[in-house]
């Protein structure tokens, strides 16, 4: 076997620096192996490595009485009731997707449930959270078009409810979408299992299917920037097999619950590599593979591919040295192989053999745990300071209702029913409360109590102001799931940003982060795990700061869980909260104005802990007959959506809302489109009105009277101090429902 000339030019094409190559030199005594120089590339990449974020990241808090696992493994895990617990995590697939969105988005659901069932947890949802450029370019159509049916492809193949996400639209995604997976899994504490190899002669496997040359480099290739060649590394994106993901979910299952293995992992991204080494670095051991003995299903594949591979749907398994067999009958029931490769060693060296010859042998520890950690200049671009600094041009509409349908027409405030129609979301029989509403609620299996879900961002508030930015997308994640009754318990997150060489980006990073840290401390929801994506940028620049939450909280009786839309003819309409002029960085903004400017709205993080408070506690006294968070659009939008119904019932109810007291120093679009956090929109019978006022007043949350519900498909109004809406409820739901398939040519 004939290796190729380590260069500097070569190592380039690795995306080392020579600081990182010197470093490896030093570490090794000599010059790398050829797969070795391939070893460290992946390994030391920044979607393996962190290598520019890991300070940050430690600022976040990550403890509590319910944290069962947290950052480190391949999901967090959270204590719930009757020893149950619940893993979760996200994930980013975006540049995979921006070159192949099919498959990348595809296999970015396969990994991101191969974390979760690995942790010995079944996975029970799938969430996403998507961005796109405008749909008025046909690039931008089909990727949204791709995307959206290889996620529902994967995940109603693999038989998992998606049961929410997010997607948004603006110019800043046009290059480079992002495509951020969730996955939730539910187990018994006790059945946990951490993928840390231990026990000197024990035998690692290779379960499911076998390596091919898809994928190589692909976590080199999620650590650097979209340019005009991405298209020609296609053959980086991995190809998913979601009926082989099945086997192996219910393979791995039953070898966990067996008891014949210690640890298990998914060879995800770097493949073998990271898979290996990495459980090899948590348990204080040494590995030495045979490289020969791994399943291959292309020929002449060589050390180096096989390492760097990332072939879907395998797995690899550390089992007890004489419980091989056993191991390897389970897999067969399943259909799939189980190929022994290696064992467990006690010189801590990570040591792989190609055809009888040592062809890598690194210090484990080292490897793993020495990569360099950057410091990067953090600095704010002067230019959206100048736009933060700017105010709302003076409101020069007489149609107020015309302009609430023209908000309600765009697309990122209409409804995503033509998204998340196209995913499976009963399947298991668990669902609750279904996608279109503030969150996805489930029933966990034979017990009285559910987990509700949800992923949040809102960019536009990243991008103008960071730290108000992170803080309010945990702060709204938390208050989607208090409007279903559920009390937040911990978050993941996806942190989706550009360059983090470039001083205006790593500022926005690390004030994001510090956003999230303080909100996530006040709100008591640790976090985690989760990941981050960097160099999200493409010719056109950098995406727009974009740190997904994905939220996790518990309905203690699920029958409880409380819907977002009107119920019930003649019911109380209040609003919750205080709404300001804060318009800066809203959907009125950008969708009336020429460009994106002003101050996001401030989040007062104590008032969004009293808020919470009630909305849980209401749910618990069954105080509600609907709860919907007042978020993009403002309050004008959150009472259509209230009005309009959710996307499966054929009809809506009218409402007859009186906004002229609240709110009595605010224009009219500042009371409809100020996006003032903190509020909630809440139905309930008129007997239980004062009940829910006088829980309100107990926590300090300002409660308003607004209206009533009224008749089915009745009018939409809205009474202000200058001016007035009064609009069919049927013309809304046609505006906020067409909206995406219009653009799609649906």
């Amino acid at each position: 076997m004939t290796e190729p000339k380590i260069t500097p030019e070569l190592v380039q094409e690795h995306n080392l620096t020579t600081e990182e190559y010197e470093r490896i030199t030093a570490m090794l005594g000599r010059a790398p192996t050829f797969p070795e120089l391939g070893i460290f590339s992946a390994l030391w990449s920044e979607h393996c490595s962190y290598k520019h974020s890991r300070p940050i990241l430690k600022t976040f808090p990550t403890t509590g009485p319910r944290v069962v696992q947290g950052p480190g493994e391949n999901a967090g895990v959270l204590r719930l009731e009757g020893g149950w617990a619940v893993a979760f995590k996200i994930e980013s697939h975006n540049h995979p997707s921006a070159v192949e969105p099919y498959q990348g988005a595809a296999t970015g659901a396969g990994g991101i449930l191969r974390d979760v069932f690995t942790m010995g947890a079944r996975p029970v949802a799938l969430l996403n959270s998507l961005r796109f450029g405008p749909l008025d370019e046909p690039r931008n159509r089909y990727l949204v078009a791709g995307v959206v049916r290889g996620i529902g492809d994967y995940g109603n193949c693999v038989g998992v409810p998606t049961l929410g996400g997010e997607v948004d639209f603006a110019p800043g995604y046009s290059g480079n979408p992002l495509v951020n997976a969730m996955c939730v899994g539910v187990l018994k504490e006790k059945d946990l299992i951490k993928a840390a190899a231990h026990g000197v002669g024990n035998v690692l496997l290779a379960v499911g299917s076998s390596t091919g040359r898809d994928g190589i480099h692909g976590a080199s290739f999620a650590s650097e920037e979209l340019t005009h060649e991405s298209e020609q590394r296609r053959p980086q994106v991995q190809v998913g097999d979601p009926f082989t993901e099945k086997l192996l979910l219910e393979a791995s299952l039953e070898l966990i619950a067996s008891g014949h293995i210690v640890a298990i992992q998914d060879m995800g991204a770097a493949g073998l590599t990271s898979s290996s080494a990495e459980m090899a670095a948590r348990g204080g051991v040494g590995v030495e593979i045979d490289l020969s003995k791994v399943p291959t299903r292309e020929p002449g594949m060589t050390p180096y591919e096989i390492l760097l591979s990332e072939s879907q749907e395998r797995m690899l398994v550390v089992a007890k040295a004489d419980r091989v067999k056993q191991v390897q009958a389970i897999a067969a029931k399943w259909e799939l192989d189980a190929t022994p490769i290696g064992t467990v060693t006690d010189d801590g060296m990570y040591r792989c053999l190609w055809q009888g010859q040592v062809v890598v042998e690194i210090p484990g520890q080292p490897l793993v745990d020495d990569c360099p950690v950057y410091y990067p200049e953090a600095k704010e671009d002067p230019r959206l300071a100048a736009l933060r600094a700017e105010q709302p041009m003076p409101f020069m509409a007489d149609n107020i209702g015309g302009v609430l349908l023209h908000v309600l027409d765009h697309p990122s405030i209409a409804s995503k029913r033509w998204v998340f129609e196209q995913y499976d979301s009963t399947v298991q029989a668990g669902t609750v409360i279904a996608p279109g509403g503030d969150a996805g609620v489930f029933r966990v299996r034979h017990e009285a109590f559910g987990i509700a879900v949800k992923t949040d961002c809102n960019s536009r508030y990243v991008r103008l102001d960071p730290y108000e930015g992170g803080k309010a997308a945990v702060a709204e994640a938390a208050r989607n799931v208090a409007c279903t009754g559920a009390q937040p318990l911990g978050i993941t997150n996806c942190l989706n940003f550009g360059n983090p060489e470039r001083p205006e980006v790593f500022y926005q990073f690390q004030e994001a982060a510090r956003g999230i840290a303080d909100a996530c401390g006040v709100l008591d929801t640790p976090v985690t795990g989760g990941n981050v994506s960097f160099y999200n940028e493409s010719p056109g620049g950098a995406v727009d700061p974009t740190p997904v939450i994905g939220m996790i909280g518990l309905l203690p009786r699920v029958e409880k869980a409380v819907p977002s839309h009107a119920r019930a003819t003649r019911d109380v309409v209040f609003v919750l909260g205080e709404t300001r002029a804060e318009l800066g960085a809203s959907a009125y903004w950008e969708i009336t104005q020429p460009h994106l400017a002003g101050s996001p709205p401030s989040v007062d993080l104590e008032a969004e802990q009293r808020l919470i408070t009630v909305l849980v506690t209401a749910a618990d006294r069954g105080l509600f007959r609907s709860a919907h968070d007042c978020s993009a659009g403002g309050l004008g939008v959150a009472l259509a959506e209230v009005a309009m119904g959710g996307p499966y019932q054929e009809h809506g109810f009218g409402l007859d809302v009186d906004l002229t007291a609240q709110g009595a120093e605010l224009l009219a679009h500042e009371l409809l489109f100020s996006e003032s956090q903190g509020r909630a929109v809440v139905t309930c019978s008129p007997d239980r009105a004062a009940a829910v006022q006088t829980l309100a007043g107990e926590h300090g949350v300002p409660c308003y009277r607004a209206g009533t519900v009224g008749e089915q498909d009745g009018a939409f109004r809205i009474t202000l101090r200058d001016g007035k809406i009064d609009e069919p409820v049927t013309r809304l739901r046609d505006v906020y429902f067409s909206a995406i398939p219009r653009r799609m040519g649906d």
